[in-house]
């Protein structure tokens, strides 16, 4: 894929994605999907676009590892534990009273952050009237999240993210090591739903008092993004919390009439129902 014509076929690559698979990437910030598209193709060594092209639109089995390879999964537990900490002391006991607890974790890739705030709950003693949904567009990283295991490379990491968010107890009691696996508590797992969702197309599912997307929009240009706050503006309860991720923001989309900061992190809370307190 010559550089010269890249524009041109990425455009032409999302319209056969949207058409034949009903995947719509055609609001994501073009740059870094286009990092990702020809990234593939040239470690793939296809000799030609059309080459390429023809393998993503009549092969499901390769499209999934262009769905794969093309979506962001990149996380860690507890990561930015000053959000952590801001989550642990100040939002999940407003949470523990609601009798039950529903939290989205939207885009959530293999699932780290879903077993980070699960520990929080546990350690709030709120994980027994808790559920929380996890989603992402990418089976395969689901059935990844699905199985509960983490690198031990990086427990150290994970455990100095633990205490540095107010973890209270050892992060190593929720995690059984096996070589160069740690298998995570099932006790965890249990309270976790991981289901394929799209942002871009699927609609609201349930109704919450806490979602979390981050590190997600980022990737998405402008319009496309007041649409996904609108699903999570209309998915949200009244007094519910929206967290985004450190370098995205709430305050400049529409729905941002709906919603008041909290001081520090990027935590939005619902205040009223299209403008109306």
């Amino acid at each position: 894929m010559t550089s010269e014509h890249a524009d041109e076929y990425l455009e032409i690559l999302l319209s056969d994605v949207l058409e034949i698979y009903g995947y719509d990437f055609t609001g994501y910030s073009r740059a870094s999907l286009k990092r990702r598209i020809v990234r593939l193709y040239e470690l793939d060594r296809f000799v030609s676009f059309a080459e390429y092209r023809y393998k993503i639109r009549t092969d499901a089995v390769y499209f999934k590892r262009f769905l794969e390879q093309v979506t962001i999964n990149v996380t860690e537990m507890f990561r930015d534990p000053a959000f952590y900490r801001t989550l642990r002391t100040e939002i999940l006991p407003r949470l523990g009273t609601y009798p039950f607890i529903r939290i989205w974790i939207a885009g959530c890739s293999t699932g780290e952050e879903a077993y980070s705030v699960a520990i929080f709950l546990k350690e709030l003693n709120l994980l027994q009237k808790s559920l929380i949904y996890a989603t992402d567009i990418n089976s395969a990283v689901l059935d990844n999240a699905s199985q509960a295991m983490i690198p031990m490379s990086k427990i150290q990491l994970y455990t100095e993210n633990y205490i540095a968010a107010g973890g209270s107890n050892n992060f190593s009691d929720y995690y059984s090591a096996n070589y160069s696996l740690g298998k995570l508590n099932d006790k965890l797992r249990s309270k976790i739903i991981f289901s394929s969702h799209n942002l871009v197309t699927d609609n609201s599912f349930n109704e919450f008092q806490l979602i979390l997307c981050r590190n997600v929009i980022i990737y998405f240009d402008r319009p496309l993004q007041n649409k996904v706050f609108r699903l999570f503006d209309n998915s949200l309860e009244k007094f519910g919390y929206l967290a985004l991720g450190t370098k995205e923001s709430l305050d400049f989309s529409p729905t941002s009439k709906n919603f008041e900061r909290l001081k520090g992190e990027k935590i939005w809370r619902k205040i009223s129902e299209n403008g109306k307190v």
